[in-house]
């Protein structure tokens, strides 16, 4: 089975309506909350995104160039879903996607708006209007093999005893201020807390003074960063 299948499906069959991110921007003073079920409705759409329109296979390299963010979890988790090895800079990719502004080197280059509420960015490839046309639900054509290579040259295997082997006590609430970079920010900022069963409140462009007061109305448990 996939990364995905492993270690967040479980999550969403538990209860799909609790939250599993929350992000805020402390730059443009935005706070977005998405559940389990609106994350696993983005990583349908991009694992579908990913197969059928850019013939992403199990083990084909996809560029994750995004800071962490609501939409960054929507594409890590699509992504794994459909087989593929999620990649960071420097790597020649079947499909990179970048903020905008950002290039890379791929056969496909799309722009994430990084917009709060999901707007597109008006690329020519534009990550956002491109999967909201895609199917709600995905399912593998077959098993991704634990062999498979999922995150640099991590196996899907490796990458769930990494995230399995950090210890973040039991659905903890956690805040943080750790960037996703592959691979080892990946494991320990997001999927660590999956395989916890936690929920992410992560912070971009921190304002060191709203985060004692964020740790007390989100309930935390937890700091990362």
């Amino acid at each position: 089975m996939s990364v995905t299948e492993i270690l967040f499906t479980p999550l969403l069959k538990a209860d799909p309506g609790r939250p599993l991110i929350t992000h805020y921007d402390d730059a443009a003073g935005t706070r977005v909350e998405l559940s389990r079920a609106t994350i696993a409705n983005w990583a349908a759409k991009t694992a579908n995104w990913l197969r059928d329109e850019h013939d992403v296979e199990p083990g084909d390299p996809v560029a994750v160039l995004l800071p962490a963010h609501w939409q960054t979890a929507g594409l890590l988790l699509g992504a794994w879903w459909c087989g593929a090895r999620v990649v960071g800079a420097g790597v020649d990719a079947r499909v990179a996607v970048v903020p905008p502004g950002g290039t890379a080197a791929a056969d496909v280059v799309a722009v994430a708006s990084l917009h709060p509420m999901g707007l597109g960015a008006g690329a020519d490839v534009d990550y956002l209007d491109d999967v909201r046309v895609h199917g709600d639900d995905f399912t593998p054509w077959e098993p991704v093999p634990g062999s498979t290579l999922a995150l640099g040259e991590s196996t899907v295997d490796d990458v769930v005893a990494a995230a399995r082997g950090i210890d973040l006590g039991s659905e903890p609430r956690i805040l943080s201020t750790l960037e996703w970079n592959a691979p080892s920010g990946v494991v320990e900022g997001f999927l660590a807390v999956l395989a916890a069963g936690g929920s992410l409140v992560q912070v971009s462009n921190p304002d060191a003074g709203r985060l004692a007061a964020r740790r007390d109305s989100e309930k935390i448990t937890q700091l990362l960063g």
